[in-house]
């Protein structure tokens, strides 16, 4: 779903034991124990994928947004549900942003899809064969842009500042905010296992 230069690190299943750095205890200071193990096993992730870039000592903290701070001169996205954690990183003098982001591949909850789809959107939805989800891929398509939409510009974007149009495993997201010199991002989807994982990411110009 990626594309070469980009190191993609994924485990399913419960989480995986893993000892966190000093700079990344914050992150979960006052964490339950279960959200401090899916904090800890996506970093797990986080550190395969970077040792695959090279760098075999790398932590990656939260910063005071709560957004994960990837060692310097990378550019990374790290998403965790129930049964399944992964990171995705790349160099960023190739890549400007990666997003990806992974959801129950299960309809949103009533009421929701009016809060996060278009009415276009909502419409296309309809259209789709029952047994794909397809609210729930754009949602998780919109969070892939946020994921590299944020690091860009430090600024929000709200789902209504995303549309988005379903491909066959494909997706097209047109930005309705300016910030990251271009209004157009190229994903993909896939669905498996109970799951809905979409990928985005920003080439360096």
């Amino acid at each position: 779903m990626l594309p070469v230069g980009v190191e993609v690190a994924e485990h399913a299943g419960p989480p995986l034991p893993e000892v966190l750095h000093p700079s990344e205890e914050p992150g979960v200071a006052n964490a339950v124990p279960a959200r401090r193990a899916e904090y800890a096993a996506v970093r797990g992730c986080a550190r395969i994928a970077l040792r695959r870039l090279g760098l075999p000592d790398a932590t990656v903290p939260a910063g005071p947004d709560r957004a994960p701070v990837w060692p310097a001169g990378i550019v990374g996205s790290m998403t965790h549900v129930d049964g399944y954690r992964a990171a995705a990183v790349g160099r960023a003098d190739s890549w400007a942003g990666i997003g990806i982001d992974a959801e129950p591949h299960a309809p949103l909850p009533p009421g929701v899809d009016a809060l996060v789809l278009s009415v276009d959107e909502q419409r296309a939805v309809a259209r789709t064969e029952p047994a794909l989800c397809a609210d729930r891929v754009l949602f998780s398509a919109k969070e892939s842009v946020y994921k590299v939409w944020y690091p860009v510009t430090r600024s929000w974007l709200g789902f209504e500042d995303v549309d988005v149009v379903l491909g066959d495993g494909t997706f097209v997201a047109r930005l309705r905010r300016t910030g990251l010199g271009t209004d157009v991002l190229h994903g993909r989807w896939a669905v498996g296992d109970g799951l809905v994982v979409t990928a985005v990411v920003l080439a360096r110009a």
